[in-house]
């Protein structure tokens, strides 16, 4: 990680092993060593983290200037990880001093004593600090001849990580990073002193590094429950987590446990694993799987979120074995999400279609390449007279959306094209081609982290996107940044980024947006002063768009305070489809479709003679003309049937439908024509995230199959029309043509604040959002992931469950269907229920409602 030195920054000059360095005040020594090349060993050292001097393997000798000017050196090494530097300070590292040498020596003799030595069958071997700074900076020879210290392993700290005590040198990163940046206390250091030797007369006593469980801190009260202590706690050869006892301090509310009724962790506790510098954390699915020399690593980039976050991928004979952070300062830093880290083999389940198929002809039967793409041209040319929708869904790359639009308008000559299956409006378009298409990097992360202000609108970061969520924490602890939150209840996650929490019943934002300030003495007018002046940011989540004016009062409320907005998706592919032009009302880079001078330069840049000039149908819009018979085909690319308005199916059945596709799935049944594309670790392209920045990533693995792009160039040829996209190449040459655009745009949508529904007796509104792990394909295959999952609850006032008689149950009645969850109780608006959108036991699309919706509820004793 590099320094940066501002312009007015005070400066401090120091020598290093003799060469001259300066480095910003408050630069620690081992910062200002690495500036001049200079080695010091180091295990708790990390950029990130808030320095301990836990391990003291960096010790070196320092000399500073005293009161009177004499340079002395100080009576014993100081650990150059924690102490900041002086002018005129001396630093001698091992290289030049024999005190330093020698107190490395010593250290590293010490953190040997206990420990196993089992390199051979530890996950870390080959790629272990430890291990290779025992070689650089140890002593060549062992002095210990007493019995080591050891310990039951291994702990199950979580259903993803197992510990190995043994193996810990209480180094403190995992504990770090769970408080500095998760802000989950889902690991801890307990005890104090090195405990006794031997597993057989060793009481568990010492520091050691564990979860908050009675056990592990040998804190059983009677006989029966050291027992079930002694037989559970521990994990099995998978992982399987044992009883809990006193896993926390206090009673657990429902809303505070996962789906096993342990005490959820985290979602991003797979990065102790990556910083821990010995093997003591470890994968569970990764665990004895492979040795660090045997994988191939590739750079690469997360698919799961609108992030960007860069990622390593390491695979062994063909396949992904484990995927970890790849450190990008700009964007993720050094952290991902457990999802990006551990949700990768939905790319290879068994349901992954391999051939192309065909309705009425048996799976297992041989289709070949050339048959479906002729069966799939003939449909559509018949389903012309009519006409074609293409929904393209937000899972694909920048190059496959730019190829559906662009097919969509030279071959289909049609602008009925959507990548939203979600709900959207005419004044999301409006907003989506002012604010946002084509434009790169008006806001970012580094803008969040030392923003003003950040007024986040219709987005839970630490559910929806990870990385933006650990970056506002930062910042509100660094103090470089406040936050407030406009949601119907406060979360973890705000209160974790010290958030100031807006509570709004689900279709009044706009009308909190519009009653921002500066008058009188509230949360409203705190919050507009918050905001006015420069360096403020509005960040609207797409939820936004669920509510008539939400997106039109926050451009009213950026015009009054002077705040910059930003616009954040949920998935990876939904900027770059926007950008794309993989939209009804826009052509790529956000000219419009009702632009005649947009309309000329991309026809001239595809080469052809005329575009069509109507703004298209919208995926709602698609549908149900499909519906009504006004279609004669739909084309679809990675689209779930849960993700599709309600009667989607019934549309799809009256249509031809070609679909693109990874894995079966209840859409794949569907389809006519089921063409099988590559997942993101078998092609090469580029996700767009929330910034607008390009994220670009290679092909990791080789694959028989294409991606969606060379499937709609092959579809073109039958056409006879060339699409010239048949390689990456060709696609990012055309694309860096069409990124220059400097005519008409959008303007702001003016859509005013909607009336408030209609609530009945025993009705409520219903309030939700995705979590980050629920019942997404993409994290499918990945059941040790699933069971970190939050449980689903549904979450209501306590004035709201008295008024209904609510008790542990309630059932909670849509249009199409009923649920029935355990019940929370929390501070939020009253006639207000929430519910995880699509969670494993609460997807509301089964029951027929959205986010906004009247349903009724019940009370119930039924569990299930």
């Amino acid at each position: 990680m590099t320094t940066q030195v501002s312009p007015t920054e005070e400066l401090v000059t120091l020598t290093v092993d003799g060469r001259e360095v300066s480095v910003p005040k408050g630069t620690l020594i081992i910062r200002a060593a690495e500036k001049v090349g200079v080695h010091i060993p180091r295990f708790c050292d990390h950029p990130l983290l808030k320095p301990a001097a836990a391990c003291r393997q960096c010790l070196v000798e320092v000399a500073a200037p005293g009161r009177d000017g004499t340079i002395s050196k100080m009576p014993k090494p100081q650990p150059a990880c924690a102490v900041t530097v002086a002018p005129g300070m001396e630093v001698y590292s091992a290289e030049t001093s024999e005190v330093a040498k020698k107190a490395q020596h010593g250290i590293m003799e010490f953190l040997l004593i206990n420990h196993p030595m089992d390199c051979p069958v530890c996950d870390k071997g080959g790629e272990c600090p430890l291990q290779n700074q025992a070689m650089t900076d140890g002593r060549t020879k062992s002095r210990f001849v007493d019995i080591k210290r050891t310990y039951p392993k291994p702990i199950s700290v979580s259903a993803n990580i197992l510990l190995d005590r043994d193996r810990c040198i209480l180094c403190q990163r995992c504990t770090r990073f769970s408080s500095q940046i998760a802000g989950d206390p889902f690991i801890q250091l307990h005890g104090r002193s090195g405990g006794s030797a031997g597993m057989e007369v060793h009481g568990m006593h010492g520091s050691q590094i564990g979860n908050f469980d009675a056990g592990v801190l040998d804190f059983a009260a009677d006989e029966e429950t050291e027992s079930l202590t002694a037989l559970n706690n521990f994990a099995g050869p998978a992982g399987e987590a044992g009883l809990s006892v006193g896993y926390a301090s206090g009673p657990v509310e429902p809303n505070e446990v996962d789906v096993t009724g342990a005490p959820f962790s985290s979602y991003f506790s797979g990065n102790v694993i990556q910083i821990c510098p010995v093997g003591a954390l470890t994968s569970v699915s990764y665990r004895f799987r492979a040795r660090p020399f045997d994988l191939v690593s590739v750079p690469s980039v997360s698919e799961h979120d609108a992030s960007g976050s860069a990622i390593r991928v390491d695979y062994r004979r063909g396949t992904v074995v484990r995927r970890l952070a790849l450190e990008d300062m700009d964007v993720n830093e050094d952290w991902i999400t457990d999802k990006d880290r551990f949700a990768f083999r939905w790319q290879t389940g068994t349901d992954r279609v391999v051939y192309p198929q065909l309705k009425g002809v048996d799976p297992s039967e041989p289709v070949s390449w050339a048959e479906a793409l002729n069966v799939a041209a003939e449909g559509l040319k018949k389903a012309q007279k009519k006409g074609v929708g293409i929904i393209t869904g937000g899972r694909v790359t920048l190059e496959d959306a730019y190829a559906y639009s662009k097919f969509a308008r030279v071959v289909l000559g049609t602008n009925d094209i959507d990548f939203r299956t979600r709900k959207h409006s005419a004044e999301e378009d409006a907003f989506l081609a002012a604010r946002v298409a084509g434009k790169e990097c008006d806001v970012t992360y580094s803008d969040l982290e030392h923003a003003k202000h950040v007024l986040l609108v219709g987005l839970e970061a630490e559910e929806e996107i990870g990385s933006v969520f650990l970056r506002l924490r930062k910042g509100a602890l660094d103090k470089t940044t406040s936050v407030s939150v406009v949601s119907a209840f406060e979360t973890r996650g705000s209160a974790k980024m010290l958030a100031r929490f807006i509570p709004a019943t689900p279709g009044t934002e706009a009308e909190v947006l519009d009653a921002m300030h500066d008058a009188g003495d509230s949360i409203f007018a705190d919050t507009y002063r918050d905001l006015a002046g420069e360096g403020a940011v509005i960040v609207l989540g797409e939820r936004s768009a669920d509510f008539p004016g939400t997106l039109s009062a926050a451009v009213r409320l950026a015009e009054r305070t002077g705040a910059k907005l930003a616009w954040i998706p949920r998935r990876a592919g939904d900027r770059g489809a926007l950008d794309a032009g993989a939209v009804a009302h826009l052509l790529p880079v956000g000219r419009l479709v009702s632009d005649p001078a947009a309309r000329v330069d991309v026809a001239a840049a595809w080469g052809v003679e005329r575009l069509p000039e109507t703004p298209g149908r919208s995926t709602e819009e698609i549908l149900a003309a499909a519906t009504a018979g006004e279609l004669g085909a739909v084309i679809l690319g990675g689209v779930e049937l849960a993700d599709l308005p309600l009667g989607a199916r019934e549309a799809l059945e009256n249509v031809f439908v070609i679909q693109l596709e990874v894995r079966k799935s209840e859409t794949s049944e569907l389809a006519d024509v089921l063409l099988p594309v590559a997942p993101p670790a078998e092609k090469g392209g580029t996700f767009v995230n929330w910034e607008g920045r390009l994220r670009p990533f290679g092909q990791t693995l080789v694959s028989r199959n294409v991606p969606d792009r060379r499937v709609l160039h092959d579809l073109a040829h039958e056409f006879g029309v060339d699409l010239g996209l048949a390689t990456l190449s060709d696609a990012v040459s055309e694309w860096a043509l069409m990124r220059n655009w400097d005519g008409e745009r959008g303007q702001d949508p003016v859509v005013r604040t909607a009336q408030p529904p209609v609530i009945g007796a025993g009705q409520v509104v219903l309030a939700s959002w995705k979590l980050m792990l629920d019942a997404g394909a993409l994290q499918s295959d990945e059941p040790n992931l699933a069971r970190t999952a939050r449980r689903p609850v549904a979450l209501m006032s306590a004035n709201t469950a008295r008024d209904s008689q609510i008790g542990d149950y309630v059932k909670i009645i849509g249009r199409t269907g009923e649920m029935v969850l355990e019940t929370a109780v929390i501070e939020m608006p009253d006639g207000v229920v929430w519910v995880p959108q699509n969670s494993a036991g609460s997807q509301i699309a089964l029951i027929g409602s959205a986010a906004g919706d009247i349903v009724s509820i019940q009370a119930t004793e039924v569990t299930k």
